[in-house]
């Protein structure tokens, strides 16, 4: 794992070296590398194979966005920014952040003791204008991390076919939900910490 690169949820969480909370990270050393080196593997990997680096960086900043995680949205909005054809989906990405924001999880189980707790809600789908200038590819990643952030439940094999559909391969698609699954559990982990940063005051 590479040391030139700060632990990412140290920066994200404002923790600096040698503070309460950087001690109780340290508290558990192979969670803390774990996680650096995820970021590391899905960021900065050795080659992108299935998937762009500008559509890595801007699934992170549409996942941050939809999250409401402001400070998560500008670390990977300049990552999006340093990486080529990143700069110029800028607007169309603010624009569908917009609209895809929402509350959940919603969705519906399957018949049986657990469909009381069905909720339904607004499914995404990115406006044909935007379409066109993010590109079939990102546009059908970001109605499959909206799905995967909002509606967990009803994440079918009908729904995976539109990423086929819109040229993922296996590959990529296996890569885009364990960015996504990956990004969530950042997320969780920096609002925590900065929770606890409160609470010690």
């Amino acid at each position: 794992m590479s040391t030139s690169v700060p632990d990412v949820i140290d920066l994200l969480a404002g923790i600096a070296p040698g503070s309460r909370l950087h001690a109780i990270r340290a508290e558990r050393p192979q969670a803390r590398d774990n996680a650096q080196a995820s970021f590391l593997a899905l960021f900065q990997p050795m080659a992108a194979g299935h998937m762009t680096l500008h559509e890595r960086y801007a699934v992170a900043v549409f996942v941050a966005a939809v999250h409401r995680e402001q400070a998560v949205v500008e670390f990977y909005a300049a990552g999006l920014a340093g990486v080529s054809d990143g700069p110029g989906l800028t607007d169309h990405l603010t624009s569908e952040i917009a609209l895809a924001v929402s509350e959940g999880p919603y969705g519906t189980f399957p018949a049986g003791p657990l469909s009381r707790e069905d909720r339904p809600g607004p499914t995404f789908r990115v406006r044909e204008e935007a379409r066109l200038g993010l590109g079939d590819r990102l546009a059908a990643a970001f109605e499959h991390a909206h799905l995967l952030v909002f509606h967990p439940r009803d994440a079918t094999p009908e729904a995976l076919q539109g990423l086929l559909d819109a040229g993922w391969s296996s590959t990529g698609i296996v890569t885009l939900s364990q960015l996504v699954a990956f990004l969530s559990f950042q997320i969780r982990v920096v609002a925590g910490l900065r929770s606890l940063a409160v609470g010690g005051q």
